[in-house]
């Protein structure tokens, strides 16, 4: 077995409190990324794609969480955080943290992975190293493809600055003129092209024993720029060039109560989304200090906002080379399965009624999904179909199935929550199409975002009216249910159906639901409920001694959830927690936490599933659903999380999925209680790895 690559440097500073700070525990989440393209026992493409990844997270992770910290340093915000840091200390705490992941980050991408995949035939080529055919080829792709796109804009004492838009890659040009001295251009790089410009088959060098079509070779697309920048500047001379890259606060908040309209404000919203406040600038290190100061003057920040780096920005866009027709150097394909009952029953309504329908995704298909809401478009004794819709993606199976629903005369209702971060431009595009085909669409609830995964099916039979429903923990998104682990159940029992309708109804018209029969709901009962199961597994466990509570979740932030968790490990109750992400819980602190073990799931797939396992007195009761342990989901997001009490689901997700998260040895970190994430190794035992189907779907 390949030795295991070298932890990150711990950087995370030991704060002496009940609770780790959320941001610096996100941060330590993305080191496991890291971690992730670092080690040699992944297929190198996969590599490339966690770095991708860790680019792409820390985009999001300045957009909203610092923009955020920023947000409370300019108002003058002093409280402190859980942990017991004011807004500038977390602020100095985030840089401290990220400079030396960064220059991991830049010593693996140009020492071992370049190199590397240079070695397996994808070259990424600097554009100074081009033979002569390269070079040529190039500057007619420039001529041809790129120069018709360019818009240089000059700025000086007589022209405003630019505006640079989040996320966009520029250049900054320094130009000499005979009459006027230095002056300074932008060139925006287009983000309509290619990052990595593919070069033609035959100009590529051949590697033995990789066949020729197989051999990739590329350029960037901003070395190719300013390779030709003369041709913008005709009569001038250009003497510098420097990338720099501007990300922007992207958190933008809704005033609901004061839009008449929600659908033009969250419009705007996307539009104001382009000129938030900069939040960081990244430079290449070789720019420099009179230029980096140019820029940071015009766009408002400090040196504490400017992050200088080696070689090319941006690396999210390294995900384009994922996409390469090169199996050998990714994880094998996995064709999804169909649990039995799906292939032999005459429809899927027959087979819910035989019984409830577990899946879990992404070794489960999502197929059964779709289907469920196409076979009710066509069936005749179908009435109504009501859904949530929080991220469905682009080209959506579902929402067409939906629209058909409509032609097809069934009444059609659809809650749509249009503020799904980074997901509002698709929801307004499908929202407006859904309104269009008739389909009663319904945006949410003021001051609440709906997340939760529902779906019913309400069908006229011999006996009756008959309801069946969805309900799951990850979104209706066929793209996404490949790559993310989610759990999903198909039922007809009437307790859970009629919570189904109340919740509908909390959604769509004027209700004051207090109580559901079976579900937890948030903000209405989830807290509460979920308090009193911690409380109810300390009680038993004084009479007992069998107390056990396992949480599988993406993050634990909540104070006061993490306070119960606290008392039941005070009370000798053994709390196991599978946190992928954010958590603020300090585990194995002597006389507060010494019965509770935190681990993450850090692999192929993104762990997304929630789970909440309550041993009760060796009765267990399980939950599965939308929310995570955060003040967000539990008090201002409409979430839910449903019972599983069909036995075979119980043994399935006890005796599998819990017990192979809790023993995976090969994907598995487990948090320390001075915040560092020590990875767990087999040590000479069986490897056990909770993201194989073989261990998660008996029979694969």
């Amino acid at each position: 077995m390949t030795a295991q690559p070298a932890p990150l440097p711990d950087v995370q500073p030991v704060i002496e409190s009940r609770y780790f700070n959320r941001e610096l525990s996100l941060i330590e989440f993305n080191r496991r990324v890291l971690e992730e393209a670092m080690d040699p026992r992944n297929p190198l493409l996969e590599r490339v794609k966690f770095l991708a990844i860790f680019g792409s997270n820390l985009d999001e992770f300045f957009m909203i969480r610092v923009s955020g910290i920023k947000q409370q340093i300019r108002a003058g915000v002093q409280k402190r955080s859980p942990d017991g840091q004011t807004p500038s200390e977390q602020l100095s705490a985030i840089r401290r943290a990220l400079l030396p992941m960064l220059e991991q980050e830049r010593d693996l991408l140009l020492n071992e992975l370049l190199p590397a995949l240079h070695e397996h035939g994808v070259s990424i080529l600097n554009t100074v190293a081009l033979n002569e055919a390269q070079r040529a080829w190039v500057a007619d792709y420039f001529r041809r493809q790129i120069f018709p796109v360019l818009t240089p804009l000059a700025f000086d004492s007589s022209r405003p600055f630019p505006f640079i838009s989040n996320l966009s890659l520029n250049l900054a040009v320094v130009i000499r003129d005979q009459a006027k001295g230095e002056l300074f251009a932008r060139v925006k790089v287009p983000e309509v092209l290619p990052r990595l410009i593919p070069l033609p088959a035959e100009l590529c060098p051949p590697k033995p024993d990789i066949p020729p079509g197989r051999c990739h070779c590329f350029v960037w697309l901003e070395q190719v720029i300013a390779d030709h920048l003369e041709q913008l500047f005709p009569g001038m001379n250009v003497v510098e060039v420097y990338p720099f890259r501007v990300t922007r606060n992207a958190d933008v908040e809704i005033e609901e109560d004061e839009a008449d309209d929600l659908l033009a404000t969250i419009e705007q919203g996307l539009r104001q989304r382009r000129f938030g406040e900069v939040v960081r600038l990244s430079v290449d290190d070789g720019m420099p200090e009179r230029i980096r100061q140019l820029l940071a003057t015009n766009l408002k920040i400090g040196p504490e906002d400017i992050y200088a780096v080696r070689g090319p920005l941006g690396l999210s866009d390294l995900m384009q080379l994922t996409r390469l027709d090169r199996p050998d150097l990714k994880d094998p394909p996995y064709v999804p399965r169909l649990p039995s009952v799906l292939k032999n029953a005459a429809n899927i309504f027959d087979a819910i009624r035989q019984g409830d329908i577990l899946l879990h995704h992404p070794y489960h298909s999502f197929s059964p999904i779709i289907d469920f809401i196409q076979a009710a478009a066509e069936d005749p004794n179908v009435l109504a179909i009501k859904q949530t819709l929080y991220r469905v993606g682009r080209n959506s199976p579902i929402v067409q199935a939906l629209m058909h629903a409509r032609e097809q005369g069934k009444q059609v209702t659809v809650v749509v929550e249009l503020k799904a971060r980074f997901d509002e431009e698709n929801n307004i595009t499908w929202a407006r199409a859904m309104e269009r085909a008739g389909v009663h669409v319904v945006y949410g609830l003021v001051g609440l975002k709906v997340h939760a995964k529902l779906a019913m099916v309400v069908r006229q039979e011999s006996d009756g009216i008959r309801c069946y429903v969805h309900l799951g923990t990850g979104n209706y998104n066929a793209v996404t249910a490949r790559i993310y682990t989610d759990l999903g159940l198909l039922t007809c029992r009437p307790e859970i159906a009629a919570d189904v309708v109340d919740l509908f109804n909390y959604l769509t018209a004027y209700s004051r639901q207090k109580e559901y029969r079976t579900l937890l709901v948030a903000p209405v009962n989830l807290r509460r409920r979920m308090t009193e199961l911690i409380e109810e597994e300390i009680a038993l466990h004084r009479l007992q001694g069998n107390g056990r509570i396992i949480f599988k979740v993406n993050a634990l932030v909540d104070r006061k959830m993490i306070d119960a968790l606290y008392a039941a490990s005070q009370a000798g109750v053994q709390v196991d927690l599978i946190v992928r992400g954010m958590c603020s819980l300090r585990p194995q602190l002597p006389g507060l936490s010494d019965n509770i073990r935190v681990r993450s799931i850090v692999g192929p797939y993104l762990e997304h599933s929630r789970i909440y396992y309550f041993n009760h007195g060796g009765k267990p009761k399980i939950y599965i659903g939308s929310a995570d342990l955060m003040e967000r989901n539990l008090d201002r997001r409409v979430e839910e999380l449903f019972p599983l009490t069909d036995p075979a689901a119980v043994k399935y997700v006890t005796e599998t999925l819990l017990t192979t998260y809790l023993a995976d040895n090969l994907r598995a970190r487990e948090l320390q209680p001075d915040g560092r994430y020590i990875r767990v190794s087999p040590n000479g035992h069986e490897v056990i790895d909770s993201q194989d189907p073989a261990r998660i779907i008996p029979g694969c």
